[in-house]
């Protein structure tokens, strides 16, 4: 089925499977990709459907390039794209592992809004408390001259201290910004265990 998210469509499979397509709680952060994007080049990490990738194009962004190691979801990440009637020419989806395929990355760079959303956990794939630091050294590499990231995480074990001091630690050069608040028809009982979505700026 379709659904519409600030007048966006996008692709859900609903009552299929735990992900179904869309991240809900996800909608301020796709919102203030949307107000941010206009005029730059993207760089979408674990894009999943590309639901980043379509408010970066609705917001005027240069580019998109969206990297997930899933060729189905990158599929859906074009239906997603089709059905809002973007120009796909804008847009780039690369499906392979993003640690065997750094070079790839950094050689479509530099970008001015890097997008991290990985899994918490996916077995073979991605271990949050190891490879998210891996992630977060590059970035000095991935960014322009007045580059930005938002840095998301939904794992309740972790605070907002785990991507701060974690910026602070692998790409110093990066100053936190704000954290984005969560929709209030996700409340937590905890806010450290709720989703983090942070904003850092050179």
């Amino acid at each position: 089925m379709t659904i519409t998210e600030g007048g966006l469509r996008y692709r859900v499979d609903l009552g299929r499977k735990q992900n179904n397509g869309l991240f809900l709680d996800m909608r301020y952060g796709r919102d203030w990709v949307r107000a941010n994007a206009q005029g730059k080049r993207v760089l979408n990490l674990f894009a999943y459907t590309c639901g980043f990738s379509v408010t970066a194009i609705e917001g005027g962004a240069e580019h998109v390039v969206n990297l997930d190691m899933s060729s189905a979801a990158l599929s859906r990440g074009r239906d997603n794209h089709r059905l809002n009637g973007h120009d796909l020419g804008k847009v780039t989806f690369l499906g392979h592992d993003l640690f065997k395929s750094w070079g790839k990355v950094i050689g479509k760079g530099p970008y001015d809004l890097v997008i991290i959303d990985p899994p918490s956990f996916q077995k073979g794939s991605f271990l949050l408390t190891k490879d998210y630091q891996r992630v977060l050294r590059r970035l000095p590499e991935l960014l322009g001259a007045e580059g930005t990231v938002l840095a998301c995480m939904n794992d309740p074990a972790f605070g907002a201290d785990f991507l701060i001091e974690g910026v602070t630690r692998e790409a110093p050069s990066l100053r936190f910004e704000r954290r984005l608040e969560n929709p209030p028809e996700f409340p937590d009982a905890d806010i450290e265990c709720g989703l983090k979505a942070l904003v850092f700026r050179l």
